[in-house]
């Protein structure tokens, strides 16, 4: 009996789905969407500033890229081991002890993807200005944040459909922009062959401390495993959606970098947030500034969509295996759960209103991190304890590539704990928070881990 067979038979009244029905295609979209936010549109202007190369900031973005996909290799091993959807919680309770991954259900069902969805709506606030003058951008969050809880509200069918559409919209969008970048700019001074000099930019301190916010801007690449039990066959196509949504947006943040490099003199980009706006007056003139509001706007809404479907996911998953959670268990005859995501619309709305969402975004970075580590590291701790489990896939390049990952994912931890480390505290005393929940709970509660 499947995961899912086993959540569906364990709470009577919770209205049962007629089976998976997300195609590789929407996962891939929801992938795309969850990394595409405007990480990649604010955070040259720090770059450029201690590494004014070319070739050396598109080579930052592209080892984000390879960092990204090493860890996506090992999700997709353990995704398609364990085919359950909630991503860290499933992989970690599998891997280690139910406790541990109720240590990052906790954070992932509470804030995790609250908190960003806040910051995403409050950021399609702010750039929705541009199109509503007279807007406020607190309503205009809320109304964001409301309209595609609605569309999650109403099942995964149209789920999928508007996630399609809106992050087919958003690439679209992103492909024009560089297309009139390259066409219609004015090419500036700068070279993207590698040059003497650029091996001592890329041995620097700054090289490594801005690969923490390449890293971060990548972040989202899991995506897909929030809702692999309503995937089509995803053994085969969780490793497909992880791989291809991740290098979709590693081909495109590379080149969104080189358009704005190619564009805007370093001089006018070094030390900015709104880099995408000053490039877009340099292609586009004085509506330059309007085009990439809109184009940030429609990239946010998909973005918004994606965290607004997979948070909830994690909830309703615990809710299948802890009684006292099992109202958010529960599906609409839509297949939505719907207990679970207007808990997430209420405390996005909360923070949203409190205007919290940074301070809890501060803090819980480091938390998801040392969960994203412990996934990794649970293949490696499989691969030696558990040698015969069924492996449909295997991780690619094992065991360099976890290493890899492993490796740049502590220095983000080292970088958090000595440059922020009262917000890192606060993450951990959000995790430990998790685990005294889990003490009370765990005697009612029996999640279903064996292999």
């Amino acid at each position: 009996m499947t995961a899912s067979e086993t959540g569906s038979a364990a709470w009577p009244g919770r209205l049962l789905v007629s089976g998976p029905s997300v195609s590789v295609i929407v996962a891939t979209a929801i992938v795309v969407a969850d990394m595409i936010g405007v990480g990649v549109f604010t955070s040259l202007g720090f770059q450029v500033k201690d590494i004014p190369s070319g070739f050396s900031i598109l080579l930052l973005w592209t080892v984000g890229g390879l960092v990204a996909l090493c860890g996506v290799f090992s999700y997709s091993e353990l995704g398609a081991m364990f085919p359950r959807s909630s991503g860290e919680y499933n992989f970690l309770s599998r891997a280690y002890h139910p406790a541990f991954g109720f240590l990052a259900g906790w954070v992932s069902a509470t804030v995790g993807f609250a908190a960003p969805v806040a910051l995403a709506a409050m950021a399609f606030g702010e750039y929705g200005k541009a199109a509503f003058p007279e807007g406020s951008p607190l309503i205009l969050a809320i109304g964001v944040v409301w309209l595609v809880s609605i569309v999650q509200l109403t099942g995964v069918k149209h789920s999928s459909t508007f996630q399609l559409i809106s992050t087919a919209l958003k690439v679209v969008l992103i492909i024009a922009f560089l297309a009139a970048g390259f066409v219609l700019g004015a090419p500036q001074p700068i070279s993207f062959a590698p040059r003497a000099g650029d091996f001592a930019h890329i041995v620097s301190a700054p090289f490594a401390i801005g690969l923490v916010f390449v890293m971060y801007s990548f972040s989202g690449w899991n995506a897909a495993t929030y809702i692999t039990g309503e995937m089509h066959d995803a053994k085969q196509n969780l490793p497909r959606a992880l791989l291809a949504g991740t290098l979709v947006v590693m081909v495109l943040y590379v080149a969104l970098n080189a358009v704005f490099l190619h564009t805007a003199p370093l001089d006018k980009l070094a030390g900015q947030l709104d880099v995408a706006t000053i490039s877009g007056s340099y292609i586009f003139g004085d509506v330059g500034g309007h085009v990439v509001a809109v184009m940030i706007c429609v990239g946010l809404v998909s973005s918004i969509s994606a965290m607004m479907w997979i948070g909830p996911r994690v909830m309703m998953t615990m809710g299948e295996d802890i009684p006292a959670l099992k109202i958010f268990a529960r599906r609409s005859e839509s297949g939505a759960p719907a207990y679970a995501i207007l808990f997430q619309l209420a405390v996005a709305n909360l923070l949203l209103f409190t205007r919290s969402f940074e301070a809890v975004l501060d803090f819980i970075q480091f938390a998801l991190l040392f969960c994203s580590f412990f996934t990794v590291l649970g293949v490696i701790k499989l691969r030696i304890m558990r040698p015969d489990l069924p492996r449909p896939y295997r991780a690619w390049g094992y065991p360099l590539t976890p290493l890899m990952f492993l490796l740049v994912t502590g220095f983000m931890m080292y970088y958090l704990l000595t440059e922020r480390p009262l917000q890192s505290f606060l993450g951990m005393l959000m995790m430990m928070s998790g685990l005294l929940i889990y003490a009370i709970f765990h005697k009612r509660a029996e999640p279903r881990t064996a292999p």
